[in-house]
């Protein structure tokens, strides 16, 4: 038996301003894509000693660079796509509008923080990086524009569950369709995760910058930091999440195998994405090993509903490979629709997250963690996450939803598919320079053209380094061709177009227990109780913490 997950699309079309407003949500995304991966070429290069920085737009010294490229890169370009994309889930899976007036603001508010944040960096004062840990301080303008941007995803929160509550409202006792439930699951998650940094720019850092404070409490201001930016990477990777789930079993010709199984897994995304971050500290004093390992045994435990999600998608696939005449035990892999750009880019994404996953475990492990922590190995991992599965699946979605909302056919379908099998060697090749010289003992966030910190030995990871990032460089260039020509050029496309969406094997109940997966109030209970557990102790005996540092600007 199957069942369709969303609604039929009968008698619902997206209404023209929430078109418009999640057009130019995407289109802010991609905008700062384009400058972080021109940024993160010169980054690239720097590995492989070739000095070619001050040809690069916000690149006059290194941290600078890299500060514009993590920025861009990891909040506004995810946090754009994210707003927009999941508003269109959330809106197309119940058949009804959301508000204009929060969708609009949610882009004013995005571009405000966007240009704040933008300010500071462009104008060399805020080169403390994508972390900005105290005591290093930057201008007030950057503190603020991040902030804005924090803000912009809980207005879309509140569209979102102002979405499903009048859904509920006018369909008591109905299941929440999948795409709604999985999409209102990830903001869910987010507006928990985020209050952590939210705290801490807010009631710290930012009166740090405007003098109202004197000094700062690094140790506090790291454990705020990394309770939401351990979760922001599920926040990155969940949009792509939903459309692996949602989306790539009908674009593959399959089913996915069960909406329950489905809702579980968002739910322990949910439920252990928070209680997490001190496996990022295990080498700061003033937190206990009682705590580490509290932090590091969840680490582990958010590894399995990704688990899960390998056994779901790989499911959809092969069903849709064997519909294609695929046979034998991989035959069905090689008859996949390797011609559909949207696929294939998304594909490509999860074989490397794949790689991505496991030396994620490497990081949460306490004595593994001692022999990479902050050498190159760091970015290597992250470049196989949010570099490739999160931003060449948002690559891939852009495919079939620049189309859908420009109403014009994607133009160079062929260099589409060339541009994901470029982008995905490059990741490789990166990351394999990046790791193993961080095995090396190659660090991150150097400028290794300068002598100190030059070794022989890390020659060949440079170069490894270099070439990949150029590869990517090359592939994110032949993406933005193809976007702009779609956008200018592409054919106008007549009558109705739909989301995508897929069925699934087994069905949502309407009875029994898994009635209790669509009370996300109580699970949202739940992942409160847990973070009590895991910071309230330490917060319990830090606070009101340690205020002695006085502010350093080096850069």
């Amino acid at each position: 038996m199957s069942a369709p997950v969303v609604a039929s699309p009968e008698g619902f079309e997206l209404p023209e301003s929430q078109r418009r407003v999640i057009l130019w949500m995407v289109y802010l995304g991609f905008a700062a894509l384009a400058i972080g991966i021109i940024n993160g070429l010169g980054q690239a290069l720097n590995y492989a000693n070739i000095d070619i920085l001050k040809y690069f737009p916000g690149m006059r010294t290194y941290y600078q660079g890299l500060t514009v490229h993590g920025v861009v890169n990891a909040i506004v370009f995810t946090f754009a796509f994210t707003n927009g994309f999941l508003a269109l889930c959330t809106s197309r899976a119940l058949a009804r509008p959301l508000s204009g007036g929060l969708l609009w603001a949610v882009f004013v508010t995005m571009v405000l923080g966007t240009l704040l944040a933008g300010y500071a960096m462009a104008t060399g004062q805020a080169s403390v990086l994508y972390t900005f840990y105290p005591p290093l301080q930057a201008h007030w303008s950057y503190y603020l524009g991040l902030a804005l941007l924090v803000v912009s995803t809980w207005i879309t929160a509140v569209a979102l569950f102002l979405g499903v509550r009048g859904w509920r409202r006018d369909n008591p006792g109905a299941r929440i369709p999948l795409m709604a439930f999985v999409s209102v699951a990830t903001y869910a998650m987010w507006s928990l995760a985020s209050i952590g940094i939210a705290v801490s720019v807010v009631g710290l850092l930012l009166p740090w910058s405007l003098g109202l404070i004197a000094y700062s409490d690094p140790l506090l201001s790291r454990t705020l930091f990394w309770f939401s930016a351990h979760p922001i990477v599920y926040f990155w990777l969940l949009p792509a999440y939903v459309s692996w789930y949602v989306m790539i079993p009908r674009q593959a010709g399959g089913k996915l195998f069960s909406d329950p199984l489905t809702r579980v897994v968002f739910i322990m995304f949910l439920l252990l994405s928070i209680p997490t971050g001190f496996h990022h500290q295990y080498t700061d004093p003033g937190i206990s090993q009682g705590m580490k390992a509290i932090h590091a045994t969840l680490t582990f435990g958010v590894f399995f509903p990704s688990l899960v999600t390998a056994f779901s998608i790989m499911y959809a696939l092969e069903i849709g490979g064997r519909a294609r005449g695929g046979r034998g035990l991989l035959g069905w892999f090689a008859k996949l629709d390797w011609r559909n750009p949207a696929l294939v880019a998304q594909i490509l994404a999860m074989l490397s997250f794949t790689l991505g996953g496991a030396t994620g475990l490497i990081n949460a492990s306490y004595n593994l963690n001692q022999a990479i922590h902050n050498t190159a190995w760091i970015p290597g991992h992250f470049h196989m996450t949010v570099g490739s599965a999160v931003t060449m699946s948002f690559m891939g979605i852009a495919y079939w939803l620049i189309p859908y909302l420009t109403r014009r056919e994607l133009v160079g379908r062929g260099m589409a598919v060339l541009q994901s099998w470029i982008y995905f060697i490059g990741v490789l090749v990166m990351a394999r320079g990046l790791i193993s010289g961080g095995l090396d003992g190659m660090p991150r966030r150097t400028l290794l053209m300068e002598a100190p910190y030059s070794k022989p030995s890390w020659e060949l990871a440079g170069m490894l380094t270099g070439l990949g990032g150029t590869l990517m460089f090359i592939g994110g260039v032949l993406f933005f061709a193809v976007l702009i020509a779609t956008i200018l050029f592409g054919k106008k496309i007549e009558g109705k177009q739909d989301v995508p969406f897929t069925e699934t094997h087994i069905a949502p109940a309407s009875s029994g227990w898994e009635l209790n997966l669509d009370r996300l109030r109580w699970w949202f209970v739940a992942a409160v109780v847990l973070i009590l557990i895991a910071y309230g102790p330490f917060l319990v005996e830090y606070l009101p913490g340690n205020f002695t540092s006085p502010p350093y600007r080096f850069f």
